[in-house]
């Protein structure tokens, strides 16, 4: 048995004889590194797929060329809370996992990989794994990735990675992601010489595959939420847009900024302030959370003094609901 397994069991079995004396946890307002997870070089782009206790983790790093070529890596992470008292406990390792050894390995290429976006299509019952590679001509475009849902030890077929030709062009396209009802994609491009946010509607009965596959789009550039600086890496939870932006007016290089979408429109981004930015750089956000927690949580990287080097990957508490 690993030792996420061991923690998780662990888990478990305080759930079913700790009476419920708090019902419900709350993310910690305070930062947490993922020391496990972390190592001297760059760790950053992550994703997550399950919204549960323990939570598979894919993300870019520069660890295994000593610094330079950034392939995708896994991992996994677990947290839970005492129902006693309402503390907090978490676990992160790079954890073994024989699904996800093999779905890397199909998208790593001889260049770059970031960016990793992995979803479940209700529409096909396939997941994807989307990711932004410099693996044709030297930009960025974006590749996928096909297999069925993978469930207990019987690791599915993974299908050989696919460029997603609807998206791709001839300038950098990256860091992929879609709204709730999978009806609107959202990405960064960088047409004008810096990156902007831009959206792309889908046709709600076709299949992702046969909808990647099709004949470049026009996109349109997100006028909301793109500024004359870099604005990349959206991701989307429920009804906010977190993204990372070195627009003026933040607290040094990249900082993290959130937007709502009410009324059929995306609101005016809000910096998350000096309780999460830095004079550092922080990099590709990802909310989520939890029905058993009160609050959401981010997962994000920064360059910030304090790591264990590079980029590192950080996870906080943070109330926007």
């Amino acid at each position: 048995m690993s030792v996420m397994a061991a923690f998780l069991l662990t888990l478990s079995c305080e759930k079913k004889t700790t009476p419920a004396l708090i019902e419900r946890g709350t993310f910690p307002d305070s930062l947490i590194i993922l020391s496990d997870i972390n190592s001297a070089y760059d760790d950053y782009n992550s994703d997550i797929h399950q919204l549960s206790a323990g939570s598979p983790i894919v993300f870019s790093s520069n660890r295994g060329s000593s610094g330079g070529q950034f392939d995708l890596v896994h991992g996994a992470f677990a947290y839970s809370f005492v129902q006693e008292n309402g503390d907090f406990l978490m676990f992160s390792e790079m954890a073994p996992d024989p699904f996800l050894a093999q779905l890397v390995l199909k998208v790593n290429t001889a260049g770059d990989d970031f960016g990793p976006y992995r979803f479940y299509s209700p529409i096909d019952g396939y997941e994807y794994l989307v990711v932004s590679s410099e693996y044709t001509s030297g930009d960025l475009d974006f590749q996928y990735t096909k297999n069925l849902p993978y469930f207990g030890t019987a690791i599915p077929a993974i299908a050989d990675s696919k460029p997603v030709a609807l998206l791709n062009s001839s300038a950098n396209d990256a860091y992929f992601c879609f709204n709730p009802g999978q009806d609107t994609v959202y990405f960064c491009r960088d047409t004008d010489g810096s990156f902007d946010i831009w959206m792309l509607p889908k046709q709600t009965e076709a299949n992702m595959d046969e909808w990647f596959s099709q004949e470049a789009a026009n996109p349109v550039r997100v006028d909301a939420l793109s500024s004359a600086a870099n604005d990349k890496c959206p991701y989307i939870f429920r009804k906010i847009m977190v993204f990372a932006s070195d627009r003026e007016g933040g607290e040094g290089g990249f900082d993290l900024y959130y937007s709502e979408f009410e009324n059929g429109a995306w609101g005016t981004p809000v910096n998350f302030g000096p309780a999460i930015n830095t004079a550092s750089d922080e990099y590709r956000p990802i909310l989520s959370g939890n029905e058993e927690f009160t609050n959401m949580f981010l997962l994000f990287s920064s360059n910030r003094p304090g790591g264990k080097g590079g980029y590192d990957l950080y996870f906080r508490g943070t109330d926007l609901f």
